[in-house]
C-alpha cells in the first residue's frame, strides 16, 4: 500500500510564511504528478498547485508569485512553500499524489491518493 504524510501546516500571521511537505511511501515504482489542493469552510476543494515528474508546475491565479512547489523524486516527496500569506488561504491543505505505480500483493497497480490533510490558518 501507499500512504501520504503530510506536515508543516499552522497558524501565521498575514504576510508571513509556512512550508508544507508530503512524503509518500509504499513500495512506489513511479508518481506522474504530485500536488496541493485546499479546502476552506463552506467551498468546495481547489486545485492550489502541481508538479509533474518532469518538473512542470501549475498554480491556481491566486497564489501565483507568493507560493512555490516544487518535489523531490527521490523521496517522493513534495513541498509547498507559501509566502505573503493572506487571511483567504486558510484552509485544509491536502497532497495529491497521481497516476502512483506501485506493487501490491497482487501485482502492480496504478492509482491515485491522498493525504488526510493539514490546516493552515492565517490571521490577519
Amino acid at each position: 500500500q501507499v500512504q501520504l504524510e503530510e506536515s508543516g501546516g499552522g497558524l501565521a500571521q498575514a504576510g508571513g510564511s509556512l512550508r508544507l511537505s508530503c512524503a509518500a511511501s509504499g513500495s512506489i515504482f513511479s508518481i506522474d504528478v504530485m500536488g496541493w489542493y485546499r479546502q476552506a469552510p463552506g467551498k468546495q476543494r481547489e486545485l492550489v498547485a502541481t508538479v509533474t515528474s518532469g518538473g512542470t508546475t501549475t498554480y491556481t491565479d491566486s497564489v501565483k508569485g507568493r507560493f512555490t512547489i516544487s518535489s523531490d523524486s527521490a523521496k517522493n516527496t513534495v513541498y509547498l512553500q507559501m509566502n505573503s500569506l493572506k487571511p483567504e488561504d486558510t484552509a485544509v491543505y491536502y497532497c495529491n499524489a497521481g497516476g502512483v505505480k506501485y506493487q501490491s500483493g497482487s501485482g502492480i497497480r496504478l492509482r491515485d491518493y491522498w493525504g488526510q490533510g493539514t490546516q493552515v490558518s492565517v490571521s490577519s
